[in-house]
């Protein structure tokens, strides 16, 4: 299903399907925020630079996100501090800051029209044995320099029992900022195709060779933005992490609106955000995340929609969608070098649902590594870190449902199809009508399509006699 971001575009921008050779200096795999964000700082300096989208611009998680840019991510710095030291909290959140005014910045220098706006932003509570963690929270950030308070209430037509603040927080229309960036792209000399599907990379000399299903692409350097990594070996991102889904739907309350942007901090969790539509205000409402893969719910988009009506029992729903992203063992995403072994080639991943500061971060990291200049981030972000694998149980255990949807499995001779990343068996997905795969994410439309990475080819589905 189409998010609200995609339907909401008046006029989308089109760009052509690659259909020759080519060569250049850097070669971006992945449309989304991420890839795009880095061709506009690489090509603002000068550098020769093409994107490749498998689908649309922003048509995967970019496209389907919440459009918040806040460094406020759930009840995060606490724990930050508690599992890697206050140092190293402090430059996390400074790094988010960064991206907030630096997407402020650019769009003020581009003149991007993407209903952009400062917002206050909550982690709010419903549970009395929370507020603690809430008041934790409070003491974390106001250490490590961001000051926050406590409420009692907010905006919304919910009882509290407490909530934290962050003050100069943002929202924005994800596409429409991304459609400015591409503008910005092609004025500085990029090259955007869409419809252009990567299928493999091969590392020759000191250039790589960068396949599409017709053609090739000369690089020196490659920059893998495809939300998970759509090369196997040897990053073995696929222990490192693992995919969420999220329900996701825009309701017209047919009531007043105020202001904010807002998370829950147990579990399931729900997040708000206000949409200006002209002179009306809409509410996007995203929550009840799972593994994707692991969910057999009839009917996924109930649980949103029964909360919606008991906040705003006259409201219409709009639109609704399934969002997805990467979750990190360490909840700190994968920035920079994507393997020791594949020099100059950059990774992004591992947003933790908080891609719109990720990406800018990722985006200026990558560059300055491109450039070989040094950014006081990137160690925090290291993609080729260890100490994610030390999470030894969490590892046993995604090892262990790989093992048993591979072989287990297929020794029982499953009815479903396999997965073409691995060989994961995959699940029935009855909301979207897809197939889903519990491994590592990859998701098929019914008869069999890629929807989402990391796979990269088609699976047979077998027609009935």
């Amino acid at each position: 299903m189409k998010s609200y971001w995609e339907e909401s575009i008046d006029k989308k921008e089109e760009y052509d399907k690659l259909n020759e050779d080519i060569e250049v200096d850097v070669c971006v795999i992945g449309g989304g925020l991420t890839g795009i964000s880095t061709a506009y700082y690489l090509t603002k300096l000068g550098m020769n630079v093409a994107i490749l989208e498998k689908d649309k611009i922003c048509s995967h998680t970019s496209g389907h996100t919440t459009g918040k840019i806040t460094s406020q991510h759930g009840l995060f710095y606490d724990y930050l501090i508690q599992s890697q030291g206050q140092e190293y909290a402090k430059k996390y959140l400074n790094a988010n800051e960064m991206a907030i005014k630096e997407i402020e910045r650019i769009i003020k220098e581009e003149k991007i029209d993407c209903d952009f706006k400062k917002e206050n932003s909550y982690v709010f509570t419903r549970k009395d044995e929370d507020v603690q963690k809430i008041q934790k929270e409070i003491k974390a950030t106001n250490m490590i320099g961001k000051e926050s308070k406590f409420k009692n209430k907010i905006q919304l037509p919910l009882e509290i029992k407490g909530a934290i603040e962050f003050k100069d927080q943002a929202q924005f229309h994800p596409i429409k900022y991304a459609y400015g960036l591409c503008k910005a792209i092609i004025q500085n000399g990029g090259k955007i195709y869409e419809n252009t599907k990567v299928v493999d990379t091969k590392l020759e000399k000191n250039n790589y060779w960068v396949f599409t299903k017709n053609n090739k692409i000369k690089a020196r350097y490659i920059v893998m933005a495809t939300r998970y990594p759509i090369k196997i070996f040897p990053g073995y991102y696929f222990i490192k992490m693992y995919q969420s889904s999220s329900y996701a739907i825009v309701i017209d309350t047919k009531e007043e609106l105020k202001e904010g942007i807002y998370i829950s901090s147990e579990a399931p969790t729900i997040s708000f955000r206000i949409i200006q539509e002209g002179t009306k205000k809409l509410l996007l409402i995203v929550g009840y995340d799972y593994k994707t893969g692991k969910q057999e719910l009839e009917d996924g988009y109930r649980p949103l929609e029964e909360l919606a009506y008991s906040m705003y029992p006259n409201c219409k729903i709009l639109n609704r969608w399934i969002s997805e992203d990467c979750i990190t063992l360490d909840k700190i995403p994968y920035i920079g070098e994507f393997s020791k072994l594949l020099p100059n080639m950059y990774v992004a991943t591992g947003f933790n649902k908080w891609g719109m500061t990720s990406s800018n971060i990722a985006a200026n990291i990558i560059t300055d590594e491109i450039l070989e200049k040094e950014n006081i981030y990137s160690e925090i972000f290291k993609a080729t870190r260890v100490e994610p694998i030390k999470n030894s149980e969490e590892v046993k255990n995604m090892l262990k449902e790989a093992m048993e949807s591979i072989v287990v499995k297929k020794l029982k001779k499953p009815n479903n199809p396999t997965c073409t990343h691995l060989g994961c068996e995959l699940s029935y997905n009855s909301t979207d009508n897809t197939w889903d795969c519990p491994c590592h994410g990859s998701r098929f439309t019914f008869d069999g399509k890629v929807i989402e990475a990391p796979a990269v080819k088609d699976i047979e589905i077998e027609k009935e006699s």
